[in-house]
């Protein structure tokens, strides 16, 4: 996907985010499993493009670099982003590779398996440097990467590249994203995602997946070890616990919306384009992390992912119904 191939007129973006893609399949029905489940719901997916979709849906110019199959779910996918208002010009085409299809169960308010359909591999992860317009990636206000971009060449390269050529710039962010089945071993996964985290300003992460990149203990001790990689801001995700955040003036916690969770697939997603719009606006990180996490809430409440991203209105109303 060379960028010459586009027009480009206007390649200064708010939010841009590289990796996954996928058509999520949600049953309508819940406690079901898969050998039960008669029919499926389709939306768009992978955590890259999720928080490009959360950050347009707050107003901001944003998009996606990934690559979908030469198939109708891939044209699916330029359809869905066009619709959400998220530029699709970095959305390149393989043409062997088939474009990703995840099945999901639900069974709230806590187990949510995933089925990936991503074999040999998906299409985002055959990325290379040659893709990327650079220059797009160093003015962006916000660059997004993700751990699973990490987890097989070459769009570890690009990805890596990518960090390197952004210079740390302000705002930019690794979600350290992991998922075990894209990986050969936690060791390379903890290897790698600590190599990203030394090129970005801003990390985000679950306690499971801090584990993997800086090593198991408190949300304290994690977040303290992702400062001293060299983050500015380390944002500690710890479930029904709540949020941590860290930087040089301290840590704060924020604990949780007492919410029912119809599916919590699409909270982190969420929870990161409302951490994206907190910091173009340039509110205290407090601030943020209170709205990043009833917008999390608020999608957590609902069945679809990108489908269900709000607008800031809609959480502010969301924190006062339930906060």
């Amino acid at each position: 996907m060379p960028v010459d191939d586009f027009a480009v007129t206007d390649n200064s973006f708010e939010v841009l985010t590289i990796g996954r893609v996928s058509v999520d399949l949600f049953p309508p029905e819940f406690g079901l499993s898969l050998s039960e489940i008669k029919s499926f719901d389709k939306s768009l997916g992978g955590s890259p493009t999720n928080v490009a979709v959360a950050a347009s849906r707050y107003g901001h110019h944003s998009a996606v670099i990934t690559r979908v199959g030469d198939d109708g779910f891939g044209e699916y996918v330029r359809i869905a982003l066009r619709g959400f208002g998220v530029d699709e010009r970095y959305v390149g085409t393989d043409p062997v590779l088939r474009t990703p299809v995840v099945f999901a169960e639900i069974h709230p308010p806590d187990h949510f398996p995933l089925l990936f359909y991503r074999e040999p591999r998906g299409p985002d992860m055959t990325i290379v440097l040659g893709d990327l317009d650079l220059e797009a990636i160093r003015s962006a206000d916000i660059f997004w990467t993700t751990g699973t971009g990490l987890s097989d060449e070459p769009s570890r390269s690009a990805t890596l590249a990518a960090l390197e050529e952004r210079g740390r710039k302000q705002h930019t962010i690794h979600d350290l994203d992991y998922r075990e089945s894209f990986w050969s071993s936690p060791e390379d996964a903890g290897r790698y995602q600590r190599f990203a985290l030394n090129l970005v300003s801003v990390a985000v992460g679950n306690q499971e997946e801090c584990a993997v990149a800086v090593g198991p203990g408190l949300p304290e001790d994690q977040a303290a070890r992702l400062l001293d990689l060299g983050v500015e801001l380390a944002i500690v995700k710890m479930g029904p616990a709540g949020v941590l955040i860290a930087c040089s003036d301290g840590t704060e916690r924020v604990g949780p919306l007492e919410i029912d969770v119809v599916n919590g697939l699409g909270a982190g997603d969420a929870f990161g384009g409302a951490l994206c719009h907190g910091l173009l606006l340039g509110w205290d990180p407090v601030e943020i992390l209170h709205f990043a996490n009833a917008a999390g809430a608020y999608v957590a409440a609902r069945l679809a992912c990108a489908d269900a991203m709000p607008t800031e209105q809609q959480v502010r109303d969301w924190i006062n119904d339930v906060g």
